[in-house]
């Protein structure tokens, strides 16, 4: 049985650059995995079949999985068993597979939890069946899954454009300690992209990717957080106001920025040492608690 972890990502930066004439985004975005992941187990089966397995592993988990929306689903809709039907028709593999999938990401967060698992699936299943496909055909079918999974397969950090399938490898950054909350129900991708169009342009305040990119190799959180930005934040806020109220608690705790990531509606704060971290979310807790914000878990970025 193959065993894979699926890790989450955040979005150091998210601009949009414009739009395609199929509707498609282009973007620019800093993107980075983190420590919290889902985890994916794989085994030959005659047929194929995705389980929930919540359980399964018997190990204290980064995060509750209440924080799994209840809108995931072990069917053929799920990211995963899509994935491997492609995988499978692509290749005109004969035999199954038996999935067992525990979620730990949150639904609806903009950290890529359901890309991540087909990330899994098509890394997982190209060694499980022994197909030896190279990264490049894995990123070509990707791509047909979700406009994240492309990077969700790199992983690491990484510059990424056009609608998410050009990625720019970055050197290794040093390791960032991060508290993270989702502080409201999660978002709709299609409505906040949407609400985004409506906006007039000049009422963006955009991210610096080149200094925020020159920021987090260095390790200089304090100009980082000040080159941070996150577009589609402005048109969420209005929907959701807990997003901004979380992000600034969290800055008030003494993070460096508190952003949301993705689509949203995850807000995860910057911190300057895994020590301040851990007190910032010791003190969120409570507060948190008190405003109906759901579970603070803490998490680190992965270069790999």
């Amino acid at each position: 049985m193959l065993c894979l972890k699926a890790p989450a990502k955040i979005n150091w930066t998210l601009d949009i650059l414009g739009t395609r004439a199929d509707g498609y985004h282009l973007m620019d975005m800093l993107m980075q995995s983190v420590s919290l992941c889902d985890t994916l187990w794989l085994e030959e089966s005659d047929a194929l079949t995705l389980e929930n397995a919540a359980d399964a592993s018997g190990a204290v988990h980064v995060a509750d999985d209440a924080m799994a929306s209840a809108e995931v689903t072990f069917d053929e809709k799920n990211l995963v068993y899509r994935a491997a039907k492609l995988l499978k028709d692509t290749c005109g593999v004969e035999k199954g597979a038996r999935m067992k999938l525990h979620k730990a990401i949150p639904s609806g967060a903009g950290m890529g939890g359901g890309s991540a698992d087909a990330a899994a699936a098509l890394k997982g299943l190209n060694e499980l069946w022994n197909l030896r496909l190279p990264m490049e055909e894995l990123l070509r079918l990707g791509l047909k899954l979700g406009a994240d999974v492309p990077f969700m397969l790199t992983g690491g950090l990484a510059r990424v454009g056009g609608i998410g399938e050009v990625i720019q490898p970055l050197s290794p950054a040093p390791i960032v300690h991060l508290v993270m909350l989702q502080p409201c129900g999660g978002l709709s991708t299609r409505e906040v992209f949407g609400a985004f169009d409506a906006l007039d342009p000049a009422l963006l305040t955009r991210p610096d990717n080149a200094a925020a990119q020159q920021a987090l190799l260095a390790g200089d959180l304090p100009t980082l957080g000040k080159a941070m930005n996150n577009v589609l934040e402005g048109v969420s806020i209005p929907v959701r106001p807990a997003i901004a109220e979380a992000a600034a608690e969290l800055e008030k705790l003494g993070a460096v920025r508190g952003m949301m990531t993705g689509s949203g509606s995850v807000v995860y704060g910057v911190f300057e040492s895994e020590e301040k971290a851990l007190k910032a979310a010791r003190m969120l807790r409570p507060v948190a608690h008190e405003k109906g914000w759901g579970e603070v878990w803490t998490a680190h970025t992965l270069n790999v």
